[in-house]
């Protein structure tokens, strides 16, 4: 895992040493994506600078060291991620290329001897993994950048006056002059959902390379985009594995597979473990696998409300691993706080990016790869939004618009007495086995009501903050901007199309974002056996109705994990990892909030209404409404823009809102 930056400008570079400089400063602002080392590329003639940050995990030796060079000259290659088959990628190289030598065994040199000899897009086509990459071919001058198939590895890059600058994170392309506005439309999409969309950015004119996508640079022309594989273009397709018994043993061989293949590591490595289905799953199959204890970890929280390691730990005991357990404390929670913004890079308020960030510090004191359970809710089914959707769906489109308007009222008044009276409701939802988080999704449930039976509005309320923030900019709000891979509702069952927008969009949007930076922030991969492609692919072969009926979700991935653990100590309400958000806002973090909610230059600098984010945070403060997402979606947008400077100096606005950047070339 490592971080890379650089830019290209087709003409030789008009002072070398300045663009020396500028590509120094862009990788030393991603060092901790790579702390272990740093190496630098350039071609003064040419104007190419490719800069990396190295994570070391795969061949120590300088012979894994980039930028690395292809062993015929033609190919420079900067590399964040890992190919996970590239052993067998070696042999089948070998059988091409008779008499083969190796430097090293860095999956970065496969890559390379792959693609002078198979070609970049078949090269991807081969290769699993997770990964960014840039690649500069000097013979046809042309820069290609591309990503993986689930977008587990961010990669920017943006047209400036003199060429294209692209990194790892966005504050690489600000280290080496980006200067832009914030995005407008990127900002509506933001305050609906808590995160930017991966299909925009929060600054206008920097583009995200998409998922299984690569973007070629070539000098005078347009990118050029090429798609050498489609997550959403597996759904919707004719079931293959239709025996219950098959498709559970399918899954396990492949599941066991990639386990197996992410498990090869030169450093110590280790598994996040919750207790749920998903990280238990990928524990016990990690165990199964190993000759010794595996190292495993979870986190805590003081609340009992919150607290599922209790579940963690039995799993643990069962299956023998080494476990360690941190506890999340209220203040250490608090004090993370003023660090998000620098970790998370883009405004992001998914309040579990606290106790991901919290357990990314401390296990990275242990292990420098840990496995993850990500993904098995999105690829298998495990939301409620994919078990209770479906019907929910039914009944809205259904029922006449003045119905569900009342059905809305009433939704909204049982969210206000829930409100009234919190203590004895949660113990309520307790006692009815329901998820914790049933009471905050009521107001969510209102607005599904609301919905015109439109399909994407009926999804957009699973995934939003539950409270419209719209309303709080000065100037009315641009057109939503629809994500470019969502896949027409009308050509698979509604369950299959949901956890299809949640693989294009929420995945990764919010989830893959939010482990990325937290793990990166401290130098930790993480690896998730869920989001390999082959495991995918094995998935979207089973018919929908195996993985989710209107009880259930993940039900071919619970029985497979009940050859391995007691289904006793697995079946629970889901909790996930939830914030008290809306005690934090009226206690602990009350006056923090109120600074940056009273705070007017930074509040109109970015086209909010002061009034109105006042009157949310005064009615939420008087119990009135319950508005802890809303008000953390506002409080982390103010918090990002006023780490950038937005709103404060004369000379940062004017950087921020467009002024013209010095080029590094």
């Amino acid at each position: 895992m490592c971080g890379l930056a650089g830019f290209v400008a087709f003409d030789p570079f008009p002072d070398p040493e300045k663009a020396r400089r500028a590509l120094l400063a862009m990788t030393r602002a991603i060092k901790h994506r790579g702390p272990d080392a740093e190496g630098y590329w350039l071609d003064d003639t040419q104007g190419v600078a490719l800069g990396h940050r190295r994570l070391s995990i795969l061949d120590l030796s300088p012979a894994g060291a980039q930028p690395m060079q292809s062993p015929c000259g033609r190919y420079i290659l900067v590399f964040n991620g890992e190919i996970y088959n590239h052993g067998s990628l070696r042999l089948d190289l070998e059988n091409d290329i008779p008499g083969s030598v190796w430097a090293g065994h860095s999956d970065t040199e496969t890559l390379l001897v792959a693609i002078t000899e198979w070609g970049l897009t078949r090269t991807l086509e081969k290769a699993f993994g997770m990964f960014a990459l840039a690649l500069w071919d000097r013979q046809e001058r042309v820069l290609s950048l591309a990503r993986d198939r689930m977008g587990e590895k961010p990669l920017y890059f943006s047209r400036q006056d003199h060429g294209w600058v692209f990194g790892s994170e966005l504050r690489a392309l600000l280290a080496g002059g980006l200067a832009a506005p914030v995005d407008r439309g990127a900002l509506v999409s933001y305050l609906e959902l808590g995160y930017v969309p991966d299909h925009m950015c929060i600054l206008a004119g920097v583009g995200k390379i998409m998922p299984g996508t690569i973007i070629q640079l070539r000098e005078g022309g347009e990118p050029e985009q090429l798609c050498y594989a489609s997550v959403e273009a597996q759904f919707g397709q004719p079931a293959k594995i239709t025996d219950r018994d098959e498709a559970v043993t399918r899954l396990e061989r492949a599941l066991g597979e990639v386990v197996s293949e992410q498990m090869v590591s030169d450093v110590p490595l280790g598994c996040f473990l919750s207790g749920g289905v998903d990280s238990s799953l990928v524990a016990s199959l990690m165990q199964a696998k190993s000759d010794r204890q595996i190292q495993t970890f979870s986190i805590g929280f003081e609340d009992a409300w919150f607290n599922e390691a209790p579940h963690a730990a039995a799993v643990a005991a069962h299956l023998k691993t080494s476990h360690t357990e941190f506890t999340l404390k209220e203040d250490d929670a608090l004090a993370i706080i003023p660090d998000l913004p620098s970790i998370y890079d883009e405004p992001f308020a998914d309040s579990s990016q606290i106790p991901t960030t919290l357990l990314c510090r401390s296990a990275r004191k242990h292990v420098t790869v840990a496995l993850t359970g990500d993904g098995g809710d999105e690829v298998f089914g495990g939301y409620n939004r994919h078990i209770r959707g479906p019907k929910l769906w039914n009944q809205v489109v259904q029922l006449p618009r003045i119905l569900r308007h009342l059905g809305a009222g009433a939704v909204d008044g049982a969210a206000q007495l829930a409100l009234r009276n919190e203590r004895i409701s949660r113990r309520a939802t307790t006692a009815l086995g329901l998820p914790l988080t049933t009471l905050d999704n009521l107001p969510k449930l209102a607005a599904t009501l609301r919905t015109a039976g439109h399909a994407e509005d009926f999804y957009q309320t699973f995934i939003s903050t539950g409270q419209s923030l719209a309303d709080t900019l000065l100037d009315p709000a641009p057109p939503f901007q629809s994500d470019p891979r969502a896949v027409d509702p009308s050509r698979m069952m509604m369950a299959e199309w949901i956890m299809a927008r949640d693989m294009t969009g929420y995945l990764p949007g919010d989830i893959l974002v939010k482990v990325d930076r937290a793990a990166m922030s401290v130098g930790l991969e993480t690896r998730a056996p869920f989001l390999d492609a082959r495991v995918a692919a094995v998935a979207r072969q089973i018919p929908i109705e195996l993985h989710v009926d209107q009880r259930t979700g993940k039900k071919l991935l619970r029985e497979l994990l009940y050859r391995y653990v007691p289904q006793s100590l697995i079946e629970r309400p889901k909790q996930g990892f939830a914030m008290p958000l809306d005690d934090w806002l009226r206690e602990s973090l009350r006056d923090w909030g109120s600074g940056l909610i009273k705070d007017e230059a930074l509040v109109t600098s970015l086209g909010l209404d002061r009034n109105r984010v006042e009157d949310i945070w005064s009615a939420h403060q008087a119990k009135h409404i319950n508005a802890g997402k809303a008000l953390w979606t506002l409080l982390m947008l103010l918090l990002w823009a006023r780490n950038i400077g937005i709103g404060t100096s004369a000379d940062k606005r004017m950087a921020i809102q467009g002024a013209e950047a010095s080029a590094p070339m």
